[in-house]
């Protein structure tokens, strides 16, 4: 299990604007809204490396205590950063409430997903009319009443913040294991309810952070628990009935402190799956689930770089492992022998395989062909007989859905392109039918036919051509404002997927591209080792070189660029602002992993030690040292003019520590050379993905497009 800093798509925020000229605090009493930025104390600090020495006057925004935040300078800091952002937005609050209030339109409320059978009983969630969380409900398949086995709402009461980790019913459907987060710190409270009483049991599992896997007939759950540095070391198991203090470990990692452990079944829920690894390493063990105290089988011992996951069938081991091609392959092994792994489908240059299923009667595997997603069923018999599911628009992404069953004759799959909304498809087997069973409903109204979606390539600077989607209205007017948005890391592929919010800005004049960068693996496993390690720059070039060859094409026009992106994609939005700021109108970096040195640099951080495979290890190696560095936003700020720009950050937020931002935004006001807006707002009560609830959310992206529009000339 790899965690990465990929920021949740819609963040939330439920700040409360100022009025311009005196607000209420939270004690109700009037106070004056600022006039100007707040700046930030410096205080002498430097640290050197490899013979390197490195200033950092706003070492001082770290709190030392971390992970509590109790400093007093740091908190009054925050929220004079936080009444700036109120202050200069208050005059934009008529649009941000236009904005919200068109988002929200489009937004059913009184929702629900499709249900789908799990052993006797069909499960589905609901959102109520007004609400912000959802109630998870299910019914006998034989028929009667449907029973609310959960309900998000209730337990999110008296909370600033709420988000459901897992949801496990047990095999025999009479338990339900979750947990949950009240602070965004992503530790999670493991529960268990008895779905019969409608009781909870007295066995609480704190610190949690992982799934929930039910072992031994439903006697017992198997968990990891987040240690100091929130990284899982262990896959423990809890017996129903017994005090946690009891409960044994089955496995914990000893030799790399930036090994993650994860744990869960195979198709047949014979065999539990216990898996450590980092973003470039992998090891597995398999234990009977009946009895998971037992002897452990060793797959294949780590080496590093060769990554593989595996599942099990009728005694078979199936293993998908870049061992061979970079790009994957499929194989099998005995149980007897489980390290001599016999290829069942060969690495290609041309088909990414990046995952695989298997039922009872065939095998799914998925992938990309051509950047576009694949999924293809296959014979357990015949390895030549393929069946491909087709879909036919330029850009789409769809992937296998909710199928816990392990017999089934129909899978359910998602599908969404950026002008078909997200829909729900199940795919019958025998036929190869795609049944249609839900497409998102836009109370609104949304007619596709007035939008349209190219998918182009543009021609980096070293001659390779990157993949760009856009979405448009048929009659924009050429050249236009367009917003450009990417991820480009951890070898995730940003799906041209459907978005109701993001109509605000292509129903007002804007072209949407996405720009599929490399350091994703939007093009194979290749894409994204090119954009790691020593070849980390591949990515941001990318995304100038697309920003100028859509200018070239006539797309747009220098200056009518805005530009977004969160977490990893948010130090993209560093070194951009840093290496071409005359080409952005405005950006919004949420949540951005922009003090890279210094974090690769402490071992403590939560996230460090795993990470380094991914950004390179400047505390052994000089050379990452240096070239680290060399494109690092917050060490890379210089005097120059900067566009405008919107950053957010989350105080307890584990992924991209709170200082990163605010430290960046120090730095920016002391060197930047221009009057344009420079925003921080620090939700100080939310994680990485900002604060909880549906409405929350689309609250902040009006507010993230309300001050594009404002920066970019376009809020008539």
């Amino acid at each position: 299990m790899t965690f990465i800093r990929l920021a949740a798509c819609l963040s939330a925020a439920t700040l409360a604007f100022a009025a311009p000229a005196s607000a209420q605090n939270t004690e109700g009493n009037s106070v004056t809204s600022p006039t100007s930025p707040p700046t930030a104390e410096k205080r002498d600090h430097s640290y050197t490396h490899h013979g390197i020495t490195i200033s950092d006057p706003y070492h001082w925004l770290k709190d030392q205590s971390y992970p509590t935040i109790d400093d007093e300078d740091i908190i009054d800091h925050l929220k004079a950063e936080n009444a700036w952002f109120e202050t200069r937005m208050a005059p934009q609050q008529a649009l941000v409430d236009g904005l919200y209030e068109e988002m929200k339109a489009r937004v059913k409320e009184d929702d629900s997903t499709v249900p789908q059978r799990r052993g006797e009983y069909l499960y589905w969630s609901e959102f109520e009319e007004g609400k912000e969380y959802r109630k998870y409900y299910r019914r006998p398949v034989a028929g009667g009443d449907a029973q609310l086995i959960l309900d998000e709402n209730e337990l999110a009461e008296g909370n600033e913040y709420f988000r459901l980790g897992a949801f496990s019913v047990s095999d025999n459907g009479r338990y339900l294991a979750y947990s949950s987060d009240n602070t965004g710190s992503e530790r999670f409270t493991a529960r268990i309810k008895d779905l019969e009483t409608g009781e909870l049991l007295p066995d609480e599992i704190p610190g949690t952070l992982t799934g929930l896997t039910w072992v031994m007939d439903d006697k017992a759950i198997v968990y990891g628990l987040a240690n100091e540095q929130w990284r899982v070391h262990d896959a423990t198991i809890h017996v129903l009935g017994t005090p946690v203090a009891e409960d044994v470990e089955l496995y914990r990692e000893t030799q790399n402190d930036g090994f993650r452990v994860d744990a869960g079944l195979s198709a047949q829920e014979d065999w539990l799956i216990i898996s450590a690894g980092d973003n470039e390493t992998s090891e597995i063990r398999l234990v009977r689930a009946d009895d998971p105290t037992g002897e452990q089988i060793l797959i294949s011992p780590r080496q590093t770089g060769r990554e593989y996951d595996v599942d099990v069938r009728d005694g078979k081991i199936y293993v998908h492992t870049n061992d061979e091609h970079v790009n994957f392959r499929l194989a099998t092994a005995s149980l007897d022998n489980p390290g001599d792994w016999t290829t069942l489908i060969a690495g290609s240059d041309e088909f990414y395989l990046d995952g695989f299923e298997l039922f009872k009667e065939f095998y799914v595997t998925e992938g990309r062909l051509r950047g576009l997603d694949q999924i293809q069923l296959r014979s357990y018999d015949d390895p030549n007989l393929v069946k491909p599911v087709a879909f036919t628009e330029a850009s789409f992404s769809t992937g296998l859905s909710n199928n816990p069953e392990y017999d089934q004759d129909r899978l359910r799959l998602s599908y969404a392109s950026m002008v078909t909304p997200d829909s729900v498809y199940d795919y019958h087997v025998e036929t190869g039918e795609l049944e249609l069973l839900k497409q998102q409903e836009i109370p609104s109204g949304y007619d596709a036919d007035l939008y349209e979606v190219e998918r182009i390539e543009i021609a980096a600077r070293d001659g390779t051509m990157v993949p760009v989607s856009i979405v448009s209205r048929k009659d924009r007017e050429r050249g236009g404002p367009l917003h450009l948005y990417a991820y480009g890391a951890y070898g995730f592929a940003y799906p041209p997927s459907f978005s109701t919010t993001r109509l605000s800005l292509v129903d007002r004049g804007y072209a949407f591209a996405i720009a599929h960068i490399r350091g994703g693996d939007d093009l194979g496993r290749n894409w994204y080792l090119q954009g790691k390690l020593n070849e980390r720059t591949n990515t941001f070039n990318d995304f100038v070189d697309v920003a100028k060859g859509l200018i070239a094409k006539g797309y747009t026009q220098q200056g009518r660029i805005s530009a977004s992106g969160g977490s990893a994609g948010g130090e993209l939005m560093g070194v951009v602002v840093n290496t071409n700021p005359e080409l952005w109108g405005a950006v919004v970096a949420h949540v951005p992993f922009v003090d890279v040195l210094s974090t690769m640099l402490d071992k403590d951080l939560p996230l460090t030690p795993g990470e380094w495979p991914e950004w390179g290890n400047p505390i052994e190696s000089k050379q990452a040292f240096a070239y680290i560095l060399s494109y690092s936003p917050y060490d890379q700020v210089v005097a120059q003019d900067y566009p405008p720009l919107l950053v957010t950050a989350g105080l307890n937020d584990p992924r991209v520590t709170y200082w990163e931002p605010a430290k960046w935004v120090a730095k920016l006001r002391e060197f930047k050379t221009d009057d344009n807006e420079l925003l921080l707002k620090t939700n100080m009560g939310a994680g990485h993905g900002g604060k909880s609830g549906r409405f929350a959310s689309i609250y902040e992206v009006a507010e993230e497009y309300a001050f594009l529009l404002w920066q970019m000339g376009e809020t008539g």
